[in-house]
């Protein structure tokens, strides 16, 4: 078999008032992410592991913020667009383990829903996808609750061969 692995990270600065998209749900918040598209900071994050691993540059290179189309975009839609192109390219998407970092809210049952939509989005098996939640102990711009940030790592496997 063949596997690759790759590795994303974002971070978008926290705006008064919502709506708050995160792992392709609303989030009941008191502020939202600022960027081009929803800005989803964990399927971002993902988006740019999936893109790594597939070696086909990031997030910026696929869906840049300088492309109207793009501008609202859900981060949802640039998920699937991002699984797609990589299924053409001979690759499945085995597995997802990723981290959003964030002061508040706090996520709770929320990181298992996130979980099962991101695994609908790319069409595996939600035992598969992993979301964990951390705060930055009220350190840096996270802490601070200026910005949220979220880190991922994505296996792929030569379709055919897993």
């Amino acid at each position: 078999m063949r596997f690759r692995v790759g590795q994303g990270w974002d971070l978008h600065r926290c705006a008064p008032s919502g709506p708050l998209t995160l792992g392709g749900l609303a989030v009941e918040a008191d502020f939202h992410l600022v960027g081009h598209s929803d800005a989803d900071v964990l399927l971002h994050a993902i988006i740019d592991a999936m893109l790594g691993a597939a070696g086909l540059g990031d997030i910026g290179m696929s869906f840049p913020d300088t492309d109207a189309a793009y501008k609202g975009a859900p981060s949802g839609e640039l998920l699937k667009k991002t699984a797609d192109d990589v299924a053409r390219r001979g690759w499945s998407v085995l597995n997802v383990d990723a981290t959003v970092i964030l002061q508040n809210p706090r996520l709770g049952e929320l990181k298992g829903r996130m979980g099962r939509e991101i695994a609908r989005i790319l069409g595996i098996d939600a035992a598969c996808v992993s979301v964990k939640a951390k705060t930055a102990e009220g350190l840096g711009p996270v802490g601070k609750g200026e910005a949220v940030e979220a880190q991922a790592v994505c296996l792929l496997g030569a379709r055919g061969e897993n």
